[in-house]
């Protein structure tokens, strides 16, 4: 008589490890970023089921003296039929500040990519494929929507053959209008894309050399981009810079 195998059990799979968001010191009112992110947070975590939230950045959308817009790319992993599911959004956290000077959360806003398109251009499809270009989930469901137009995407295919780019932000997620304003932003329009970190480095951050922040701004330039906005102020009509874009740049684009 053949002795029987012992039964096998199916390993356990368990969530990613995945670290706390902290503002570093290059932060303008670092607590506003705190209070989005523990939104973001609260908002993302069911009840009924554990998940790990992995906080890719934590980005004004706009930062005055008494409002803020705090953009919160993330991933989200969970556990189905033994098997870790990725996913993820993009949140665009409103603030405002007392008169007593205490800043709280007002409303949460997850992005709304929209569904696949049918079919994509040869740009959409590049940039989804090249690994010079780190999309968060929202933005890389923008491009598979088809929303977002080729002049954006060959920038970025241009700016990839130099440098790595973190992207933190493209259309969904984003206020529709400039923050503080009534003009219609690039952003959903499908006109624009932010960048929150160049080779593996923060814009953010003091410790990110001023002159790879200044030369990617100039090449979203030669790229195409008519407004590119970062934390330093460039010779030329199509620089800007403000508080808001201390954290990132903003590169826009006509069509």
């Amino acid at each position: 008589m053949t002795p029987s195998s012992p039964p096998t059990s199916t390993p356990t799979v368990t969530l990613p490890a995945v670290r706390a968001w902290v503002p570093g010191p290059g932060e303008i009112q670092p607590q506003v970023k705190r209070l989005a992110v523990a939104a973001v947070m609260r908002l993302l975590q069911p009840t009924d089921t554990p998940v790990a939230i992995d906080v890719i950045d934590a980005q004004y959308g706009g930062i005055l003296s008494s409002s803020a817009s705090v953009l919160v790319p993330c991933r989200v992993y969970s556990i189905r039929e033994n098997r870790v599911i990725s996913g993820g959004t993009t949140v665009d956290v409103r603030l405002s500040k007392s008169s007593q000077g205490t800043w709280r959360v007002t409303a949460t806003h997850p992005a709304q990519p929209g569904a696949p398109a049918a079919t994509l251009s040869a740009a959409a499809r590049k940039v989804l494929a090249d690994e010079q270009i780190s999309l968060p989930p929202a933005s890389a469901a923008d491009i598979r929507s088809g929303q977002v137009h080729d002049s954006v995407l060959n920038a970025m295919l241009e700016l990839a053959k130099t440098y790595r780019i973190g992207v933190s932000v493209i259309r969904s997620g984003h206020p529709l209008d400039v923050f503080g304003t009534d003009r219609p932003s690039d952003h959903p329009r499908g006109r624009a894309f932010d960048t929150w970190q160049i080779n593996g480095h923060a814009v953010v951050s003091p410790d990110t050399s001023r002159s790879l922040i200044t030369s990617y701004m100039h090449a979203a330039e030669s790229a195409g981009s008519y407004n590119v906005g970062g934390p330093y102020q460039l010779s030329g009509t199509a620089y800007f810079s403000d508080q808001t874009h201390h954290d990132h740049v903003h590169a826009g684009f006509r069509s």
